[in-house]
């Protein structure tokens, strides 16, 4: 079990470094079939230039961080913020299976990983 989770973690991180650093350098392909809807909230959101350097590089630090079992607990915290952003974006503005299924699978995870760290994060709460 202890394998398997330590997979899932680096995966996890992984895709959010991934992700991370094509903020920055647009290596993937941008997607062609969006919803109306998509395209309008992706316009805006070019509207303001920190706002995707912002995003990229909390994934990239959350990211690291969650590849590390020392400071996982604050990559989870990290990427928190941003996972709420993906699943609210893919359940309002395109709610396609693939990216629900997948948004859905990565807050599942990080809720995993900071439960597994519940100890970490007790200073925080008392």
């Amino acid at each position: 079990m202890k394998i398997l989770k330590t997979i899932v973690f680096i995966l996890f991180a992984l895709m959010f470094i991934n992700a991370g650093l094509d903020k920055f350098f647009h290596y993937m392909p941008m997607q062609t079939d969006m919803p109306e809807e998509a395209k309008k909230a992706f316009a805006a959101f070019m509207q303001v230039p920190w706002l995707l350097p912002l995003v990229g590089l909390m994934e990239v630090v959350g990211g690291i961080l969650v590849l590390f079992p020392k400071t996982r607990t604050l990559g989870a915290i990290i990427l928190l913020p941003v996972i709420i952003g993906i699943l609210a974006h893919n359940f309002t503005v395109a709610p396609a299976a693939v990216g629900i299924g997948i948004s859905v699978a990565l807050f599942i995870i990080n809720i995993w990983i900071l439960l597994d760290n519940k100890h970490k994060l007790k200073a925080i709460f008392s």
